[in-house]
């Protein structure tokens, strides 16, 4: 798989190359089966100065049991780049890569998580000011034009919308159904099921399942818990948790001047269409989907959050809707300015900002995004 993965030069290589041997540990965070090993093989696997280890390896847990300036050294010996995958799975492993960065500041010490929650957690407050930390996506529409070229890519929209861009996905596509239904088991969401110490993942499942059918729409803890069995806080707690997975996120609704804005609503999505997808068992094509528009919005916004992290803009970022059921898909905010977007996957429907919007927010930037003109959105 990581040869395969190597094939795609990731965006994530070069912010890599500009971060070393700055006096800084670099943190690469990200959902299973990315390609964050992968990454570090094609940069490293011809650099002599390079020593791996791997953190879900029992003997390499063993000895940072009793780490030390000393033990790290021995670790290290003469070379120059200390790397550590799946950093996550080490006892207090913010404490022991504290060590490394404050008394070896001539070596790179790199690391990899498959978990905000866990491997944050642990290497935040020990790390603080002594590290780069990014996440690194599913392959980007971007990244694939830059491998074969723009009309290539776009010519796989279709395909990219079902089965989305886990690399492996992407790379053996004959085999995308099998590989996403293994990817959208409990694999994917393994470290949920370890941190909370549960012993069957069936409400995970019906949790996810139930999020994959109300993409785009509002959703209400009370109606997921009532669908899946849970109560609220469990609700709350599980969807957090997979949020540090990466296995979904949120999308908070906007509101400042209307009294009639919804204030407190959220919509949730899919990092990835094709685990979207697999969860719900559909992989019909385009043609024959009566969900299309919400697999376009999902695509839109999760490739929108691969541009900004990976060309580190920022940007506030939100929904819009009125108790009139006025609504605008997505809104940034940057510079003090208001973006508005509304997503339409029929390019011959036309779009135009509310007029509600539009008053209360005179100086916002209104686009509709659709097949002719997304490009630039989502980072090309």
């Amino acid at each position: 798989m990581q040869k395969i993965i190597i094939m795609v030069e990731r965006i994530l290589s070069k912010e890599i190359d500009k971060r070393l041997f700055s006096g800084k540990a670099i943190i690469i965070m990200g959902p299973r089966q990315v390609g964050k090993s992968s990454l570090l093989v094609a940069k490293f696997k011809d650099n002599n100065d390079a020593v791996w280890l791997e953190g879900d390896n029992v003997e390499v847990q063993s000895i940072f049991e009793n780490f030390s300036l000393s033990v790290a050294k021995s670790i290290i010996g003469n070379k120059k780049i200390l790397i550590i995958d799946e950093a996550q799975n080490i006892l207090n492993i913010g404490l022991k890569l504290k060590i490394v960065t404050d008394q070896l500041k001539d070596i790179q010490l790199i690391a990899t998580g498959s978990s905000s929650f866990d491997l944050a957690n642990k290497i935040n407050e020990p790390l603080t000011g002594r590290k780069w930390e990014y996440i690194l996506y599913p392959l980007s529409f971007a990244e694939m034009v830059h491998y074969h070229g723009f009309w290539e890519e776009k010519k796989l929209l279709d395909q990219r919308l079902i089965f989305g861009y886990y690399p492996d996905v992407v790379m053996q596509y004959k085999d995308a159904v099998a590989i996403l239904r293994s990817l959208s088991t409990s694999y994917l969401y393994k470290d949920v099921l370890r941190w909370e110490n549960i012993k069957k993942s069936d409400r995970i499942v019906k949790l996810l399942q139930a999020l994959a059918f109300q993409v785009g729409s509002q959703v209400s803890y009370t109606e997921l818990g009532n669908l899946c069995g849970l109560d609220n806080k469990t609700v709350e707690k599980y969807i957090f948790l997979l949020e540090q997975a990466f296995v979904i996120f949120r999308l908070p609704s906007f509101s400042r001047n209307l009294h009639n804005e919804l204030k407190f609503c959220k919509k949730i999505y899919f990092y990835d269409n094709g685990i979207r997808n697999a969860l719900i068992a559909n992989y019909n094509p385009i043609e024959l989907r009566s969900d299309i528009g919400v697999l376009w919005e999902n695509f839109l916004i999760s490739e929108r959050i691969k541009k900004l992290q990976y060309t580190n803009g920022y940007a506030n970022q939100w929904f819009w809707r009125t108790q009139a059921q006025k609504e605008i898909d997505y809104i940034e905010e940057y510079d003090g300015q208001i973006y508005a977007y509304e997503f339409k996957w029929n390019t011959r429907k036309t779009s135009k900002i509310p007029n509600d919007f539009a008053k209360a927010y005179p100086t916002a930037k209104f686009q509709a995004i659709t097949p002719d003109n997304f490009q630039e959105f989502v980072g090309f």
